[in-house]
This record gives C-alpha cells, structure tokens and sequence, in this order.
C-alpha cells in the first residue's frame, strides 16, 4: 500500500468531482486528463469500482445443483454508474440491472473478461 498525501487550494480544481455532500446529489464527471487515463486503462477503472463497490460472488440456483460466478456493482450514484457501463460496454462486457442501483454481470464470457483484470480484493 502507498499512500499519498497533498495539500493545496488548487485541488478541487484537479479533482472537481470531490466536493461537500454526499456523491450521488452532486455532479460526477472525468476530466479531459482522466478521461485520457481511464480510455487507456479502462479495466483498472473497472477494477477499482469493483474493489470499492462491487463483489464477485457464487450463484448458486436449483437449490445448488448449479454455480456459476458473477459480478455486481453497486452505486446510489447515477454517474458514477453510468461511467462503470461505459466501460463495461467498451471493454465488450455484457450487463443487466438487477436493481435500479446495481448492476449485475452473468455471462460467462462477461465474467472471464473482468476476471482478467479485477482479480481479488486485498
């Protein structure tokens, strides 16, 4: 672990999407400079949603006879699950909502795509 401490007026300017109040009542949105980052990196940013807000876990259905693995990605934030779809959709990850604040992955070749790059929590 590493960590990272800085000082400065100037933050909120990098940083616009950290501010007062909860996250899901104010706007959440990449700047150009993230933007840049994350379309080079798209799995890390998935990776640290998951990490943050989000699980693999075992679904188990016909009173367990059959288990299969699967994601869900839990946000009261509408942008910032909007940003876990947009990359889902552009790494070819399929998903459905399961609830309106979550969103699930199922498909087995949906979940071997993440699992290439999420990888257990720590």
């Amino acid at each position: 672990m590493v960590e990272v401490y800085g000082f400065s007026i100037l933050l909120p300017q990098i940083f616009p999407q950290h501010g007062p109040g909860p996250k899901h009542k104010r706007r959440i949105v990449l700047e150009d400079w993230q933007s840049e980052i994350v379309d080079e990196h798209p799995g890390l940013l998935l990776r640290g949603l998951i990490h943050s807000d989000g699980r693999r876990v075992t679904n188990r259905v016909w009173g367990g006879k059959y288990a299969y693995p699967r994601y869900f990605f839990s946000q009261v934030s509408t942008d910032i699950r909007e940003l876990f779809c947009v990359y889902c959709r552009r790494l070819g990850v399929r998903y459905a909502f399961n609830k309106p604040t979550s969103v699930s992955i199922a498909q087995a070749a949906s979940v071997a795509r993440l699992d290439e790059f999420v990888g257990p929590k720590t």
